[in-house]
């Protein structure tokens, strides 16, 4: 089971009191271990840009419900077929690193970011998902998992459909463990073709608070 970090020396606000597309409850805190895991737990996240660290909590969020096997399209069945090969936790600080890389110029995944959810991979509560041709690291995503609650952060692909492989093969083992959903925080085009979903944050955060207080083991292999 994941071990608890050192409590954050701060106080979030009411994630209710979030306004604008982001969904915005405040600026700044820092990225230890324990201020992560209790924005989490709140339903708030970081989304840090050149200027500030502005913390979300946004009205619809992107969910994807996994009270039922999820359904994927032609396409996602097709390219899970293409003979990639998938694994858990396998390069984890690989996958960060290629999320931030991919959007250089513009990412919200500051190093001091990515050291934090690297020390939390380390105490057993972030996690990845890598998607590899041969050798090489062609696709994968990366999240926290609190309970029975999965926050997707990013993903990236330099091989077509490798991050679509990712989610599907996380979302399937994920209903497999018993988690609730995914959260995807911000509903996209891209990710409603995945069974993502808008969700009002009136009727996410009740969801939130009983998934983080199941017991449940995120998936060793997918």
């Amino acid at each position: 089971m994941p071990s608890e970090p050192a409590p954050s020396r701060f106080v979030f606000p009411d994630p209710r009191t979030g306004d604008g597309e982001a969904g915005v409850v405040g600026f700044g805190a820092d990225f230890e271990p324990g201020t992560l895991l209790a924005a989490y737990r709140a339903g708030i996240f970081p989304w840090p840009n050149s200027r500030s660290v502005p913390w979300c909590s946004p009205d619809p969020r992107g969910v994807l419900s996994l009270d039922a096997r999820p359904e994927w399209s032609r396409s996602v069945r097709r390219a899970r077929q293409r003979g990639f090969r998938i694994t858990v936790d396998a390069a984890f600080d690989a996958v960060v690193e290629r999320c931030a890389a991919l959007r250089e110029g513009h990412t919200w995944i500051r190093p001091e970011l990515a050291r934090g959810f690297a020390q939390l991979h380390e105490l057993g509560w972030a996690h990845s998902v890598e998607v590899w041709r041969d050798d090489a690291l062609v696709g994968g995503l990366y999240g926290l998992a609190i309970g029975a609650s999965f926050a997707g952060e990013s993903m990236f692909h330099t091989e077509t459909d490798a991050s679509k492989v990712a989610f599907s093969h996380l979302a399937d083992g994920l209903f497999e463990a018993g988690f609730h959903y995914v959260d995807a925080q911000l509903p996209t085009p891209h990710l409603e073709t995945l069974g993502v979903r808008a969700v009002p944050r009136d009727e996410f955060l009740p969801r939130l608070a009983i998934a983080v207080a199941v017991d449940v083991e995120f998936p060793r292999a997918l």
